[in-house]
């Protein structure tokens, strides 16, 4: 491929306030440089799944140049291999930090079900596929996210399998409780739900100073529902796990992990939400997606 460069001369003459300038020469295009066309055929290749072939008809029509199929594909190996730095100073950078965000979405590879996880700092994501999902893939050697000291995700309960502490989306709670009202069946829902905006509403320093107050309206809401869930009648003879009530498995929830649910209330560090890690599942194309999660909002 042949690469020319235009260059054009201007100066500076006594009573032209703008000075001269020539002209480009009739028929000469911009400067098509081939390092920043490696590139965006890597991204169009790697980000939006475009084949060998389409791109180089692509390359025909906009500059004039069907880049060779190999030259795609040699370019991306390149930016694998330089892109292995970086990598592994953003994971570092995500363990490093006091509070790390977490989620996963399921993705076909080859006709088989894996998982799409993401991991995220402020300032920091690393989007990574592994064969399994939550603590597994977390631990892995992809990234040792429980080297951190806290963690934010969903109620998915291998994340609790890591040793340190950790805080529940709020608006998957919110998300539990709108379905429980929508039912009609259990009011205690709805009243959940208007304590838990209360509490995002209140003031930070607010919530320090009644913290006690908050806890025990948490306790005495959680014991409304265990009475309006109760626990499935167990038949005498018949073996096997009893399917409990979707209000069922969320009141135990809500009990077991209160301190995760409560996380953000005594925490400035803890958001709400997890939106810094649902975002980040937008970039894939949704054809590549198998389970999506509702952004947080």
């Amino acid at each position: 491929m042949e690469i020319t460069e235009h260059q054009i001369l201007k100066g500076n003459v006594q009573g032209v306030e703008n000075g001269v300038k020539a002209q480009f020469l009739r028929g000469s295009g911009p400067l098509f440089n081939m390092v920043r066309g490696k590139a965006y055929s890597v991204l169009l290749n790697v980000l939006f799944k475009i084949p060998f072939k389409k791109i180089q008809l692509l390359f025909d029509d906009l500059f004039g140049y069907p880049i060779n199929e190999s030259t795609v594909y040699s370019a991306g190996k390149q930016s694998y291999k330089k892109l292995e730095e970086p990598e592994d100073i953003i994971k570092s950078k995500i363990v490093g930090e006091d509070t790390a965000h977490a989620d996963e979405s399921g993705v076909h590879v080859a006709g088989k079900l894996h998982w799409f996880h993401t991991a995220s700092s402020l300032l920091f994501t690393y989007l990574f596929k592994h064969e399994k999902r939550g603590r597994l893939a977390l631990g892995s050697d992809k990234i040792n996210i429980g080297q951190n000291q806290g963690l934010v995700g969903d109620c998915w309960s291998s994340y609790f399998k890591f040793k340190m502490k950790h805080a529940i989306c709020g608006t998957h709670i919110l998300r539990d409780l709108e379905g429980l009202i929508e039912s009609g069946k259990s009011k205690w829902a709805g009243v959940f739900k208007t304590f838990l905006m209360s509490v995002y509403e209140m003031p930070f320093e607010e919530r320090v100073k009644r913290r006690q107050h908050i806890e025990s309206r948490y306790n005495l809401i959680c014991a409304l529902g265990e009475r309006a869930e109760p626990p499935p009648y167990k038949t005498p003879g018949k073996r096997g796990r009893h399917k409990q009530t979707k209000g069922r498995n969320l009141v135990e929830r809500l009990i077991r992990e209160k301190d995760a649910v409560l996380a953000f209330a005594f925490n400035k560090e803890v958001p709400f939400t997890n939106n810094l890690a649902y975002p980040n599942f937008f970039i894939i194309p949704t054809s590549f997606i198998t389970y999506r999660y509702r952004a947080c909002s």
